[in-house]
């Protein structure tokens, strides 16, 4: 299991973020070096609001939790001889929000939920600089992923001229009209509209005016994986024209080649959702 590490400084404290299961877990024996005096994570464990409070979250978050194991736990806490550790949590309830790991970033990791809620175990001074540079990162990881996304989409605009001036070279004769240019343009753009989504730009407006009333833009609602291979695509295309093979044969190897870099890009399983089937038929009607 893949899990990215960040780190956020709250009150010159350093805790770790990690990313796990697409959720955010904040290192909760990080937060414990912020606490005056002896605190362990069993004894917040052993606390009957705690116990309660978890077993709210993972009742809401967590289909697969034990709710009979829950039930005793839950009537032991608080008992001067009843002590919880946080595998044992985990290992009787299959509870989420909880897990704690060895190694390089061992430590206890709680859900960002539960951890800002743990915060006010630490003071609630903590707990309210906590949720703030927890927040001040999410901003800053959008704003990234924002100029991310606006450089691959303005790469796809910049080669789309490379693909625009290859199709007028090869493929547009002298003396078409300005309505003719379009069509060919049009044409060569849903070849790769085909290759990649599996419909032209046309059927997806159509889709959409169904679903939501409005048209849109196909290309600006793609993911950052599908705009890097749009923009790859654009660039082979280009050559392949120069190569004089026809749109059939065009598609064919561009479609092969939208998968094998998706599969790159997203994993094995993402094969399932590449339109290898709708581009047969396409392919059929060049």
């Amino acid at each position: 299991m893949t899990m990215k590490n960040r780190t956020i400084t709250v009150q010159g404290t350093e805790v770790t973020v990690v990313s796990r299961h697409e959720q955010d877990y904040i290192c909760l024996t990080d937060m414990l070096k912020a606490k005056d005096g002896d605190f362990f994570i069993s004894d917040w464990l052993r606390n009957r609001n705690t116990v309660e409070f978890l077993g709210i979250w993972e009742s809401i978050s967590n289909p697969e939790f034990n709710y009979g194991e829950f039930a005793i736990i839950k009537s032991q806490t608080g008992l001067n001889s009843y002590k919880l550790s946080v595998r044992e949590w985990v290992e009787k309830t299959h509870a989420i929000g909880l897990h704690a790991t060895a190694g390089r970033y061992g430590g206890t990791y709680a859900h960002k939920d539960i951890a800002f809620e743990f915060g006010m175990w630490i003071s609630a001074e903590f707990k309210i600089y906590l949720i703030k540079e927890f927040q001040r990162l999410k901003e800053e990881e959008s704003r990234a992923a924002s100029l991310e996304w606006s450089f691959q989409r303005t790469l796809a605009k910049v080669n789309y001229k490379i693909h625009t001036d290859a199709i007028k070279e090869r493929l547009i004769p002298p003396r078409l009209t300005k309505a003719q240019t379009t069509a060919v343009y049009a044409s060569e753009a849903d070849l790769l509209n085909v290759a990649l989504f599996g419909i032209t730009a046309a059927q997806w407006r159509a889709g959409q005016q169904a679903k939501t009333g409005e048209a849109g833009n196909m290309r600006d609602t793609a993911t950052l994986e599908q705009l890097v291979v749009l923009s790859n695509l654009e660039s082979i295309n280009a050559v392949l024209i120069h190569q004089g093979l026809s749109s059939a044969e065009r598609l064919m190897q561009l479609n092969a080649i939208a998968i094998t870099q998706m599969r790159s890009l997203v994993g094995s399983d993402a094969l399932k959702r590449l339109p290898h089937a709708g581009v047969q038929k396409q392919v059929k009607a060049c």
